[in-house]
């Protein structure tokens, strides 16, 4: 959940600190591997492909 989306304050201070770690996570992942990681579509696009080699678009297409 976002941060404005959040209906109590006790939910916006947890989605905007789950939303600082995870800025976190990525910045130092970034460091390690030496390059940016995927933004939008092709973060998604690479996730997917990465757990098991297809793309989103096949494996909905075989159910």
């Amino acid at each position: 959940m976002g941060v404005q989306q959040a209906p109590t304050a006790k939910g916006k201070a947890s989605a905007k600190g789950l939303q600082q770690a995870a800025a976190k996570n990525e910045r130092k992942t970034e460091a390690e591997t030496g390059k940016p990681l995927a933004k939008g579509a092709k973060r998604f696009e690479e996730r997917s492909r990465s757990s098991d080699g297809k793309s989103a678009g096949t494996k909905q297409k075989a159910k």
